[in-house]
């Protein structure tokens, strides 16, 4: 597993993939940053900071998970994978693993700018900040986790990009389209499905379990969807 890992990483910056973005998504923190907390330096603004972040990731996250396993089809050395003697379990996790270190580090970098409010003496609590930093990498997790899957269903780069980016928006909007439904019981089932309802404590500095588990539950059934594709496949 460890040396699939390796490759993955290796392969983000053997290709313009991982620069782009990492100098994309530090642009738009460094941008949203400057224009909504750096400028009003209050804790709403905080907050507002790391949802916005989270609109952001539909563009930017598709494009660490798009070639995962799009491109392994492209180059046609799927079977080869398929046959190595690793685990399909591993396999798929290295892959995640590789992905997610690299959102992570990048999106950790980003946090630094909040230094910058300590050092001025702002009115920031540090637990609101660690509250959605928590968050965001386990938000970051499960659509990591998504994009994967996505990715192990096509060939086409471009196309695991686009499915991926639909499914994220269709995610952050089920707040918004939860108030449309009349149906109470459908109501509240689109809402126990939305992001933003989940992740409203932990923005406010007050940790969730239960939003944990979805989070975690989430990244583990798109993982192990991945998995089952490619048990079928291997025995196709």
């Amino acid at each position: 597993m460890f040396a699939v890992y390796k490759k993955e990483l290796r392969s983000y910056f053997s290709t313009p993939i991982g620069y782009i973005f990492v100098g994309l998504f530090l642009a738009l923190s460094g941008a949203v940053f400057s224009m909504n907390t750096l400028q009003a330096r209050e804790e709403s603004s905080s907050v507002d900071f790391f949802s916005l972040m989270l609109i952001a990731f539909v563009v930017v996250l598709p494009l660490l998970t798009m070639k995962l396993f799009a491109d392994e089809r492209r180059l046609k050395t799927e079977q080869l994978l398929l046959t190595a003697p690793i685990s399909l379990w591993s396999l798929v996790f290295a892959k995640f693993l590789a992905a997610y270190t690299i959102f992570s580090v990048t999106f950790l970098a980003s946090c630094s700018n909040f230094f910058i409010l300590f050092e001025y003496g702002d009115n920031i609590e540090g637990a609101i900040i660690l509250g959605n930093i928590i968050s965001i990498l386990l938000i970051g997790a499960a659509f990591i986790a998504i994009g994967v899957f996505v990715s192990s269903l096509t060939e086409n780069q471009l196309v695991a990009a686009i499915g991926t980016m639909a499914i994220l928006l269709v995610l952050l909007l089920m707040d918004t389209i939860s108030q449309y439904i009349t149906i109470k019981f459908i109501r509240v089932t689109v809402k126990w499905f939305s992001i933003f309802t989940r992740n409203t404590d932990f923005s406010y500095g007050i940790f969730n379990f239960s939003a944990l588990v979805y989070y975690a539950s989430v990244a583990f059934i798109f993982l192990f969807l991945t998995v089952r594709l490619f048990e079928k496949r291997r025995w196709d």
